[in-house]
């Protein structure tokens, strides 16, 4: 029961402060026509400049190849894990998601070194180390420990999977089932749900927000068009 109740605050704190976060985004005025250049000056080609940016992160590629190397192993292995483990919210488990399966279970690893990597680079490179805060090594740390706790389930002490999955399913259905008793079991759950907590307030919050850069988001056309926030186009109106 306290895991239960500790998953529906977390997915209540994750799914709220989403929609506050991105609303605000929404909200959030752009006045100035700030496109990094050279940029497309079309809306498609924004459409395009922002699928290659996430999911190729094209300018931290332009930026730093071992960064992106990275960034790479880390978000595509998390890619993976994650569609690996909807098999434990879904009955009947998706077709795709049992293909994924074999694949999911190497992608912990291409994870884990993903994110020794990039924490790594905040004590070897001067300038990152300079600019690197203490909630930027704890989130590193949290989503390591996250990785390995689940690689050490698979690996080292191995748990009761069909009792995991009808504790999700139960929850899904308000029919909250016993966990099976395994200490490593409820770290990595524990520190689930405690990124899950976090997420809409840390620096994470980088997975939807780069949707709303106007560095990335707008078309370059300064001549073609008058670029006007709604609060200045409303201002405008009025006088």
């Amino acid at each position: 029961m306290i895991f239960a109740a500790l998953f529906y605050a977390a997915f209540l704190i994750l799914a709220g402060g989403l929609v506050y976060r991105i609303s605000d985004y929404l909200r959030t005025p752009a006045p100035l026509k700030i496109p990094t250049t050279p940029a497309p000056t079309t809306g498609g080609g924004v459409a395009l400049r922002m699928t290659r940016e996430v999911l190729l992160f094209e300018s931290l590629f332009k930026g730093s190849l071992w960064t992106w190397g990275f960034a790479m192993l880390f978000h595509g292995g998390l890619a993976l894990v994650l569609m690996r483990h909807l098999r434990y919210f879904t009955q009947p488990v998706w077709s795709w998601v049992d293909l994924v399966q074999p694949f999911g279970i190497y992608a912990g690893f291409v994870m884990a070194i993903g994110l020794a990597g990039l924490w790594g680079r905040r004590f070897l490179v001067d300038r990152i180390r300079y600019i690197s805060t203490p909630s930027d090594h704890l989130m590193l740390a949290l989503l390591l420990m996250i990785a390995i706790s689940g690689l050490s389930m698979k690996f080292l002490d191995h748990t009761d999977i069909i009792g995991v999955k009808a504790f999700f399913l139960g929850l899904e259905h308000f029919d909250p089932q016993p966990l099976p008793a395994s200490p490593l079991l409820y770290l990595h759950l524990s520190l689930v749900a405690s990124l899950m907590i976090i997420f809409p307030f840390s620096k994470l919050l980088h997975a939807p927000g780069v949707f709303f850069s106007p560095s990335r988001n707008q078309p370059d056309n300064p001549r073609e068009h008058r670029h006007l926030s709604p609060w200045a186009a409303k201002l405008e109106s009025e006088s």
